[in-house]
């Protein structure tokens, strides 16, 4: 039996989306690394990045700089973790492509020591935070990108 994709079926994502285009969106994850920890991910739900068109994967690292921008603007980040797991033994977790972007600043509280394979996604050992939180976060990026183009 094939999993079914969260990315594809739960309403919440469309709460937590932050950006978008054709090919790609971006929304907030629920068990976020720091305050704005983004994920990007095709529309079509595939789960590999090269299981993706050569314009789906430049559609999703031109959105990592538009989402990165509105981090900095909205959460003054000054670097950013950029990453995925492909594949189980990687520690993929779900069966859709999806690029994390976390944004970071000097002393935060994210995490620094870790096994990449559950750097990412590390069910239980971080909070999930309230999707009403989440909501709020997506709103103040929105916002800040429609303030500051």
């Amino acid at each position: 039996m094939k999993k079914i994709c969260p990315f594809c079926t739960l309403p919440q994502i469309q709460d937590r989306k932050i950006l978008e285009n054709e090919l790609v969106f971006a929304c907030l994850t629920y068990i976020p690394i720091t305050v704005g920890h983004t994920l990007i991910l095709p529309k079509r739900c595939v789960a590999t990045f090269g299981e993706m068109t050569a314009e789906e994967q430049a559609a999703v690292f031109a959105l990592r700089e538009q989402v990165c921008e509105a981090l900095r603007k909205t959460f003054g980040a000054e670097g950013f973790n950029t990453a995925w797991n492909e594949g189980e033994a990687a520690g993929q977790s779900e069966p859709h492509f999806h690029l994390h972007v976390v944004p970071r600043t000097k002393g935060d509280t994210g995490i620094y020591e870790y096994d990449p394979r559950q750097f990412l996604y590390r069910p239980g050992k971080r909070p999930i935070t309230p999707e009403a939180e989440l909501r709020e976060v997506a709103e103040l990026i929105k916002a800040n990108l429609a303030r500051h183009g």
